[in-house]
């Protein structure tokens, strides 16, 4: 939503005041197509150049997250340290019993309990993996704890590529819209026995050119790659409190301790309460009793 108010605000603002100002919007919707299908089509036609299928598929759907925000809230950071809560007293009490869940995770009650996490593959690989490492005595918490960096760095700068994208593409418009204004200059000057009224508006038109590329760079891809990098830069943490849970566990520290480790390296807009989490951990207790 607030993204959806953000480019409101952009166009109401630039061509408001342009029209408060004394200017005429015929001019610039008569060129506006012709302009658009010259800088939006080779902008889409560099992008294309510039990233294979997965890539354009993966930048498109990051695109969502302009409006969509962080896809981990307040509740999920509580219900992730309840999963990990949950499988660490079972690791530490049942090693065994344990395999069921981190072999199969789709078929576990304890992940059956957080749907959401349970939908990404991503955050239950890490977890079982992690897991699973240490039942085999690869417990060397320094170790663990430097793979699960490298992991996570990898996974990151794969999430970033749509971000990247965008930006590359947002560098580009602004020549582009001069590579349009430079053609319709060089229509006008096809015409210069027209004229001035005549001349006047074809100038004004080519104008339209570099207004649109800078306009669409600064105004609307670059955000767009702003606000994604800043979305997945915040998601990144989901999994960074998982590194720091376990790695805590391969510590031996108690599961309490792990978890409070895990709370205090919660972002702080998303972190719970250390009573909402206290009482979130005895209602996972009561159902796994």
């Amino acid at each position: 939503m607030i993204g959806i108010i953000g480019i409101v605000i952009i166009f109401a603002m630039v061509f408001g005041g342009y029209i408060l100002a004394g200017g005429k919007m015929g001019l610039i919707l008569k060129a506006l197509p012709f302009e658009m299908i010259m800088i939006g089509g080779a902008a889409v036609g560099a992008f294309v150049i510039s990233n294979d299928m997965s890539g354009i598929k993966h930048t498109l759907k990051d695109m969502g997250k302009v409006f969509k925000g962080t896809k981990w809230k307040s509740d999920d950071y509580r219900d992730l340290l309840c999963l990990l809560f949950e499988l660490i007293r079972i690791a530490r009490s049942n090693p065994v019993a344990l395999e069921v869940h981190i072999e199969e995770p789709e078929d576990s009650e304890v992940f059956a309990r957080y749907p959401k996490i349970l939908g990404d593959k991503e955050a239950v690989a890490l977890i079982c993996d992690t897991l699973r490492s240490a039942s085999m005595n690869y417990d060397d918490p320094h170790q663990v704890e430097e793979v699960l960096e490298k992991r996570i760095e990898a996974t990151f700068h794969h999430s970033m590529h749509g971000t990247h994208a965008l930006q590359t593409v947002a560098d580009g418009l602004p020549a582009l819209g001069i590579v349009a204004a430079v053609l319709g200059v060089i229509k006008t000057m096809g015409s210069i026995d027209q004229p001035p009224e005549v001349l006047g508006k074809m100038i004004g038109g080519a104008l339209v050119g570099t207004f649109l590329g800078v306009f669409l760079a600064y105004g609307l891809v670059g955000p767009f790659a702003g606000k994604v990098k800043t979305v997945v830069e915040e998601d990144a943490h989901f999994y960074q409190l998982i590194r720091e849970v376990l790695v805590a566990n391969l510590y031996q520290h108690a599961p309490n301790i792990c978890i409070e480790v895990g709370r205090q390296n919660t972002p702080g807009h998303c972190r719970p309460s250390f009573t909402d989490l206290e009482e979130a951990l005895k209602a996972t207790k009561r159902d796994a009793a």
